[in-house]
């Protein structure tokens, strides 16, 4: 029948798997009672994971082992192997695992292990409380990772979004498209604030920082101490000077993916302008509605500067396959509720109009404060600010990237959530360097770019592979260092260039 579930594949590890079926380093797919699981080996060890990322459905038996984790190949979550707990997002829940018993040649997964209770953290270095400024990527899994942590005190997440954190990369793609439902935005239920005694202040910015008497103050005039603090105040859309401001519509918040869905509804004809990841996105989830698209931009390719110009042509044979316009070289002069003006004088009729040309990072708060700034805030190895007790994690940081041997800012969702985990541990006393390899995905219909490393001015590059095939490897090298990759429909090999890169340092 329709609504039947497809039965289990592979073997139920329950009954028993003979040892040389799992060698070291691979997985093997089966079920244990039914639900999905992988054995896996590593450092000659067997290990029984679930077999599913809980991040989007990724299938880890495609991933990859690698150092005791096993890595989703869609967006690079790793889990370790002997609790199942996340040790890097984006996903921000654990796997199952199962204790296995090994005789007679076989190995059987029997009991499933129960999650490692938390501790209280008893560390003298651990703060009287912690406030965190800012409910993206960053924020939300500090505050979460202070209380994996077992930190116990008060913990203050400040956000001047009117909604508690959301999946912020959705509101481009499926959420946008209509496919992915409201349901699905949350990165944590309404009750898990409470749940996890954090306090959720939505919908009120911070206004002043005082260093000085180690306090935040909030727009209502509340003050809120600290002993420690996070800023992780992430960027805004920049905002072209079109004229009609009220005619352009800017991504970035979940109340802004609903009001260009909400226009949408009766628009039929819609301009883009930039050519981004994030405008393409858009213009991906416009056409999936149904409405005309037109992109203007003043590249010669999309995503040029990126992804290169063999790419970007790629992505644009891709997008106009789908029915979508280029005006490339151009760029918009004005904008009304009738539609572009181009600078050229050309008209463009449109009923909903979108800009996407950038960020800008959110600095106001911290250059008020007299903290140290340089096109970011300066961070040191473990994300540590000029004031004390003060750390900055995501789009703000900018911070000293071991493999490139520069300081660097990346505008990047799974970053943002791997700074936010070291930048809390941090605060409880780790002095854990910040190492992680910059990682970013961007899908565009049925063809999904995953990009591993940071290369901002490539002097050569490599292509194999066939893109217009969706199958190919671009490598990016910087003063004759691999520098980053970035790959269509070669899941694997993306994440073994990631473990590459994490060991060239």
């Amino acid at each position: 029948m329709a609504n039947e579930q497809a039965a289990p594949s592979g073997p139920d590890f329950t009954h028993g798997v003979p040892l040389e079926k799992v060698t070291e380093g691979q997985s093997l797919l089966g079920h244990v009672g039914g639900e999905p699981a992988l054995l896996v080996r590593s450092g000659g060890k067997l290990h029984a994971v679930g077999a599913t990322c809980p991040h989007y459905g990724g299938p880890l038996a495609e991933g990859a082992v690698v150092n005791g984790t096993i890595r989703c190949p869609w967006h690079h979550s790793a889990f370790d192997l002997e609790t199942g707990r996340v040790e890097c997002p984006p996903s921000l829940h654990d796997i199952p695992c199962w204790n296995i018993e090994e005789r007679d040649g076989c190995a059987r997964a029997t009991t499933r292990r129960e999650p490692a209770a938390v501790r209280e953290s008893k560390s003298r270095t651990a703060p009287a409380s912690v406030v965190v400024i800012g409910g993206g990527a960053a924020g939300v899994v500090a505050v979460g990772t202070l209380r994996k942590s077992g930190y116990a005190g008060p913990v203050t997440l400040v956000t001047g979004e009117s909604t508690p954190p959301v999946d912020r990369p959705n509101l481009s793609k499926d959420y946008l498209a209509g496919s992915a439902p409201h349901e699905w935005m949350p990165l944590h239920p309404d009750e898990w604030y409470a749940e996890q005694k954090i306090t959720l202040i939505a919908g009120n910015h911070a206004r002043q920082l005082d260093l000085a008497k180690r306090q935040v103050v909030l727009e209502d005039g509340r003050t809120i101490p600290y002993g420690a603090l996070l800023l992780a105040t992430g960027a805004e859309p920049i905002r072209l000077p079109l004229g009609d401001d009220g005619a352009v519509h800017y991504l970035r918040s979940w109340s802004d993916s609903d009001a260009i869905i909400a226009r949408a509804g009766s628009a039929k004809r819609a301009v883009l302008i930039g050519a981004s990841f994030i405008a393409l996105e858009v213009a991906a989830s416009l056409r999936a509605r149904g409405l005309e698209v037109t992109v203007v931009a003043p590249e010669a390719q999309p995503l040029e500067r990126v992804l290169g110009t063999e790419l970007g042509a790629v992505v644009r044979e891709l997008h106009e396959s789908k029915g979508v316009r280029f005006l490339l070289g151009r760029t918009a002069r004005a904008a009304d509720a009738r539609g572009v003006t181009l600078d050229d004088g050309t008209n463009l009729e449109a009923d909903l109009v979108i800009a996407g040309v950038g960020v800008r990072p959110n600095l106001a708060l911290a250059e008020a404060a007299g903290l140290k700034i340089d096109r970011g805030i300066v961070v040191n190895e473990f994300l540590e600010t000029s004031a004390p007790d003060v750390f900055a994690a995501g789009d703000i940081a900018r911070w000293p990237d071991p493999h490139s041997g520069k300081a660097i800012r990346v505008e990047h969702w799974v970053v943002a959530e791997r700074q936010g985990q070291t930048a809390a541990r941090n605060i409880l006393g780790a002095r854990e360097q910040f190492d992680a390899v910059p990682f970013f995905w961007s899908a565009h219909y049925d063809t999904t770019i995953s990009y591993v490393g940071h290369a901002e001015k490539p002097d050569r590059t490599e292509l194999d592979g066939d893109p217009r095939s969706r199958d190919c490897t671009v490598r990016y090298f910087e003063g004759g260092r691999l520098a980053a990759v970035a790959t269509i429909g070669r899941d694997i090999e993306s994440l073994s260039v990631e473990a590459e890169l994490e060991r060239q340092r």
